[in-house]
């Protein structure tokens, strides 16, 4: 790893006005500087990128003596914003992660109130790291293929065990020789319910969508004593006592007043 740092002259005699003015001007012009094959941890830390960025500071008029390395400032910065962004992607996208590194870095950046810098980045992986890249993402999608290959037996068997003649009909052809153990089995998955219904699923999501809607409407204590009074009329119309119950704990310690502006 090398840093190309700005080259710096020998001490010498102290800089006329004029020349202290020219070297101000071609430092507000910007500054080029370099990071040569920097190694910055991926999603996976273990695997890492080979980073290089060309960059560029200038300082405003407000900056502050020179001996406070501006460059290498600007370095540790770029640096820092491309290591941080680099953490989210993998070594095997090389495109994305470059282009979310230079998105950006390649906008100007201040570090300092005085002190401006930006700029982009060039990436590249090892073979080693590529390779071992693969093998996790190998790996990875083996363990997805297990998991959901677990979730259907179990899905089958809940689906089986949780139904009264399809369980008699599996246990038969399962353990012809097991017939006198049945009413043991049955015993022991008497609590088991069958598996979830996806459209089920998909209402009840509806129906908690409507429910949070119902609730930021409901920006009053008297609109929603109002709600409260109505629901629990209809679940006693419908001969729900539990659930009517249970909205009447809901309801406010003193009613609302005859004629109360419910909006």
């Amino acid at each position: 790893m090398s840093l190309f740092a700005r080259r710096r002259s020998a001490p010498g005699p102290s800089p006329s006005t004029r020349d202290t003015a020219t070297a101000l001007t071609t430092i507000e012009a910007g500054i080029a500087f370099g990071l040569r094959d920097e190694r910055m941890p991926s999603r996976i830390p273990t695997l890492h990128f080979t980073v290089s960025v060309n960059g560029t500071w200038s300082l405003d008029g407000n900056a502050p003596p020179l001996h406070h390395a501006p460059d290498s400032l600007a370095r540790i910065h770029l640096r820092e914003q491309a290591a941080r962004i680099l953490r989210r992607h993998t070594v095997l996208a090389i495109p994305a992660a470059q282009d979310a590194v230079n998105a950006v870095i390649a906008r100007p950046l201040t570090p300092e109130p005085w002190l401006t810098v930006h700029g982009m980045a060039c990436l590249t992986v090892s073979d080693a790291d590529r390779a071992l890249a693969e093998e996790h993402l190998r790996r990875a999608q083996h363990g997805d293929l297990e998991r959901e290959e677990t979730r259907r037996r179990i899905g089958f068997l809940r689906a089986i065990l949780s139904d009264p003649d399809q369980r008699t009909a599996w246990w038969i052809d399962q353990y012809p020789e097991r017939l006198a153990e049945m009413e043991l089995m049955t015993a022991a998955v008497k609590t088991v319910t069958p598996p979830r219904d996806s459209a089920s699923g998909t209402v009840e999501e509806e129906v908690a969508r409507f429910v949070d809607q119902l609730l930021a409407e409901m920006r009053t204590p008297q609109q929603r004593e109002v709600f409260l009074r109505a629901l629990t009329q209809t679940l006693s119309a419908l001969g729900s006592n539990d659930l009517r119950a249970a909205a009447a704990r809901w309801m406010p310690a003193c009613a609302i007043r005859p004629g109360a502006d419910v909006e």
